[in-house]
């Protein structure tokens, strides 16, 4: 199986620090994100990666090279114009003629790759998305009103909602939605699968999942042994 690293974006969440580097090398510990990332691909059975580029993307061609350190076999894609979050897809749309895996070049997780294929192979539909449980801090009190009347007030709620970790699986025929060499986001494509009566399946993890994008979960990410992170890593399953 092949995966998908988007890897195009600025980074503007972790400005200034993204200035000067990709947000795919932000350091984790001594290691950048995107190593740590890549062997969690590797140790989970994945040996052909595609690293999409934009932004800095000739550091990220610097630090990865060919994957070999890695026993990976990498390849590239550059963006000359942002293409937006699925949208890069469509630069390697010949050599995704099987499912794949399309994941965020800022995530670190332990979701087993072997349950989550497996999962998404179990219905015909293109995408299945990983998704987690996330506790947001409101900083307002929350009304609800009926006809201009308070039905309830909550003072500063803890919300909890599912959302995408940005880990996708995904058949070729969803490659028949991504427009070539315009801005494509991920959110567009939701829309017009959708709107056409595809169903979008989910997958629930409900393990570790961290954005490093985001200021609180990069700081937390340096608390973690990342190397020790794969007790939910099935290999064998996934070569199965």
């Amino acid at each position: 199986m092949k995966a998908v690293i988007q890897c195009g974006g600025m980074g503007t969440r972790l400005r200034p620090f993204t200035s000067v580097l990709p947000k795919p090398l932000m350091p984790i510990g001594a290691r950048p994100v995107l190593e740590l990332l890549l062997k969690w691909l590797r140790r989970n059975g994945i040996e052909e990666v595609y690293i999409t580029t934009g932004y800095l993307g000739h550091l990220i061609r610097s630090v990865c090279g060919d994957g070999s350190q890695w026993n990976l076999k990498i390849k590239y894609t550059q963006e000359m114009e942002p293409l937006g979050t699925i949208g890069p897809l469509s630069l390697i749309r010949d050599e995704l003629n099987d499912t794949f895996v399309v994941l965020n070049g800022d995530v670190l997780t332990d979701l087993s790759l072997s349950r989550f294929v497996a999962a998404h192979r179990m219905h015909k539909d293109p995408v299945t998305i990983a998704t987690a449980c996330r506790l947001i801090k409101m900083d307002f009190g929350v009304i609800d009103e009926v006809d201009n009347a308070v039905q309830l007030f909550r003072e500063k709620p803890t919300l909890s909602h599912l959302v995408s970790m940005g880990i996708y699986c995904m058949n070729p025929d969803v490659l028949r939605f991504i427009p070539s060499g315009i801005p494509f986001g991920f959110d567009d494509l939701m829309l017009q699968m959708m709107q056409g009566g595809t169903t979008v399946h989910v997958y629930k993890h409900d393990g570790l999942w961290l954005d490093i994008g985001r200021v609180d979960d990069f700081q937390n990410a340096q608390a973690i042994a990342w190397e020790e992170q794969s007790t939910s890593i099935e290999v064998a399953a996934a070569a199965a």
